[in-house]
Order: C-alpha cells, then structure tokens, then sequence
C-alpha cells in the first residue's frame, strides 16, 4: 500500500509527519512525505521518500508580514485572516499541485488536520481515503475553548465549543479562496463553511498527543482516536560539542531557552531578557538560538550559546525549560519531565502553556510581547524550586514515557486502511 503525507509549517509541524510516516515504513508500507522544499535535508537524512513542494517556511515567517504576525500574536481574527492570506497567497495553489502530483500512485491521504479541506479536495479528485492527524486539538468540544481562540479559560462547556467553530470558521477563512479556485481548476464544485467541520468528523482523525495531557473529551465522536504522542529519538546518534558536554559537567544543571522560529523583528530583545533574567536569578542557562536568529552578545561564561540540539537528548539535562510552546517543543519538555515556563507568541501556543499550568507541571504562561527581564526571573525562580512542581512535572514525563504514541498511531492507520 502506497501513503502520501502533506505536512507545511514549522519544524514542528513536519516532525510528527515524518515519525508517523518513519513508523508506516517500518510497518511494512511506503510511505511519501510531501513537504516544503527548505526540509529536504531533514527528511531524507530519515531515509523517507521525499516530494518537494513548492514554498519555504523560513522565508514566509521571515517576511514583513510573517514578521508582524509573529509580533502581534494574532488572536484577533480579522487581522490573522488578512496576514494569513498575504503569506499563502504566492504558495498556496502551488503547494496544493504538488500535493496532488504526490498522491499520483498513491491508495491513501494523509495530512494535518488544519489542511482538512485542501486533504479533502486532492482524495476527493484522486478518490482515495483521506485521514487527519493533529499535533494540536482542532475538534470543537465542551471541554476547554479551542486552541488559537483569544479567550484561554473555561468559559463553560457551550461557549468553549462555540469557540471552537469560531476558530475553525478562522481558520477555514485563512485559505478558502485558495481551496476553491484550486477546486475550480480540478473541476470540483465549491466548498462552503461547514466542511471543515464535516470533514474532521467524518475520517480517521488521529491525535498525536497523550491523554494524560489531554484527556478524550466525551462529546468526540468515535472516529477521533488519541495515540499519545510521537516521539523518535534520534537513530544517527547526535553528539553534543564537547563544549556543550563540559559545561553540562561543571556545574548545577542549568535553565533551557529557546522560540524557535518565534524571535520575530527584535532577537536582540529575547536575548537581553533571557540573559538578564538568568543573572538576575542566579541560573545558569543554555540558549538556543533556533529558527528565529536570536542574536546574543556579550554572554556570561554560566551561559552557554548553541544554535539547536535534539530536545530528547538537552531538556533531561536541564533544571528547567524555558520555550515558545510549540506542541513538539511541549511535549518534549513533559517528557523530559521538567518544569517548564511557557512564553506564548501565536495561536496554539496559548492553549498549550495552559495545559502545563493546569497540569501543575509549569508557571502561568508569559505571553512574549508583554515579557520583562523581572517577570521571567520570577518565573525562574519558582520553575526551579517549586517542589510541588517538580514532582508533578516528573510524574507527567513518567506517563508520557511509558506510552508508545508511534506504535499505537499505526495499529490505528493500519487498522483504518485494512493494510
């Protein structure tokens, strides 16, 4: 059997594409990962088969617009409709073409939910199977308000679920000229608000988190399956400089912090905060400079500067972690066991920084544009000597390490597909 994945975004929207289709191919099945062009190396370093899309990631978010985007956090929908629109409108339809070239021979779709409607289109004209997967909870529910909505609190479970359509009538906005004018051109009819919706209730949808983290809301319908997340440690056997080595041994552990691809127009700003937040709270920190070209001068010798390493291989040496709250990022912090404070930039990560304040395993999140050398000190302070916090954030990693997220994804697929 023949399985194409479409994955777009950041690193950390490609990573449970790639894990999820590493675990396919092992299983027996081949397995396609169609992605933008700027993450061959990262692909076929795994030996998966690679199709490259048109569009690089790192130059959209790197635009004026994807810059300014980042900056403002956009919860409010308008303006994200505008910007999101702005970025996709030189990638989308190609993107959407490779897509479909890519799943020429193949028997089965898969992609991220957020991309429902185009995954719905490209099975729809090669009349295959489509199944969804998500990193992050897209499926309305009573439970908690929908992840990217403004409002992060329990509002009560007919509110959270309304936030939920709002969110996903949001998203479905970002892209639906894109998604029709491309329907047009196949010689499909038009799609309207409610298949987003429609869509996710009526396939395979495959959470790739744990449900110690999120339990399985009750008003879900059957087709959605959680897995636990997906994690592959790295095979090639990544080895730390020896600097890095040398000053994780001569000393007390220190604090992780990194964004990312989040640092947006001011690096220098994050690096000035984290720095002096570390000093000022006696820390001793490794900073990754990531995506988002966090820029740092003028470093005290109890910090230690590297541009990224596997987080499955740092944060079980780190006191505590300090990131952007991507759901990749999250989840390897939880794993890890570590307390974490969450220094939220755009949509999801809002929700996820609460999910680890409501799980006891982090502080209150800082949202980036309001974060402060002293807000970020304190929170260091209590991320490394809360006790409570500690053991709560040690007892969530033991759970999420004893789960096989992967192995439990493609019992499902396989058992979906009847491979």
């Amino acid at each position: 059997m023949n399985i194409t994945i479409f994955g777009a975004g950041s690193q950390g929207d490609i990573q449970p594409c790639l894990r999820l289709g590493k675990g396919l191919q092992r299983a027996g099945l081949q397995v396609r990962l169609a992605a933008p062009q700027n993450f061959a190396g990262l692909i076929q370093k795994e030996g998966l088969p690679f199709h490259p899309l048109y569009g690089d990631v790192q130059e959209i978010m790197a635009s004026e617009t994807g810059q300014k985007f980042m900056e403002k956090g956009d919860t409010n929908p308008i303006r994200s409709i505008f910007a999101m629109r702005k970025m996709l409108g030189p990638v989308a339809l190609q993107m959407a073409e490779g897509v479909l070239e890519a799943c020429q021979d193949a028997d089965a779709l898969i992609t991220l939910a957020v991309f429902a409607p185009f995954g719905k289109t490209i099975a729809e004209r090669r009349g295959i199977p489509l199944l969804l997967v998500e990193p992050t909870p897209v499926l309305p529910t009573r439970d908690f308000p929908a992840p990217g909505f403004p409002i992060q609190k329990n509002m009560g479970g007919i509110l959270n679920r309304l936030s939920g359509f709002a969110a996903l009538e949001t998203i479905w906005q970002w892209y639906r000229p894109f998604v029709n004018e491309f329907r047009r051109r196949l010689g499909l009819r038009r799609l309207g608000s409610s298949v987003f919706f429609h869509t996710l209730v009526s396939t395979l949808l495959l959470g790739a988190y744990s449900s110690a983290v999120i339990p399985r809301p009750q008003d879900w319908p059957n087709n959605v399956h959680i897995s636990g997340y997906w994690f592959q440690d790295d095979p090639h056997a990544w080895r730390p400089p020896v600097e890095l080595e040398t000053f994780l041994e001569t000393g007390e552990p220190p604090v992780y912090i990194g964004f990312g691809s989040m640092a947006g127009r001011d690096p220098e700003r994050f690096a000035g905060i984290a720095i002096a937040a570390l000093k000022r709270s006696g820390k001793r920190g490794v900073i990754a400079t990531g995506w988002g070209g966090i820029k740092t001068t003028d470093v005290p010798k109890d910090i230690f500067v590297l541009d990224s390493a596997p987080h499955g291989w740092l944060f079980p040496r780190m006191a505590a972690v300090v990131h952007h709250g991507g759901a990749g990022t999250t989840a390897e912090g939880l794993r890890a066991g570590k307390p974490t404070v969450i220094v939220p930039f755009i949509v999801d990560q809002h929700f996820w920084g609460k999910r680890v304040q409501a799980l006891g395993a982090g502080v209150e999140p800082l949202p980036a544009k309001r974060l402060t050398e002293t807000k970020l000190a304190g929170a260091l302070q209590r991320a490394v000597s809360d006790a409570e916090m500690t053991r709560r954030a040690e007892s969530v990693g033991k759970t999420i390490r004893a789960e096989d997220g992967i192995g439990a994804a493609v019992k499902i697929v396989k058992e979906f597909l009847g491979a």
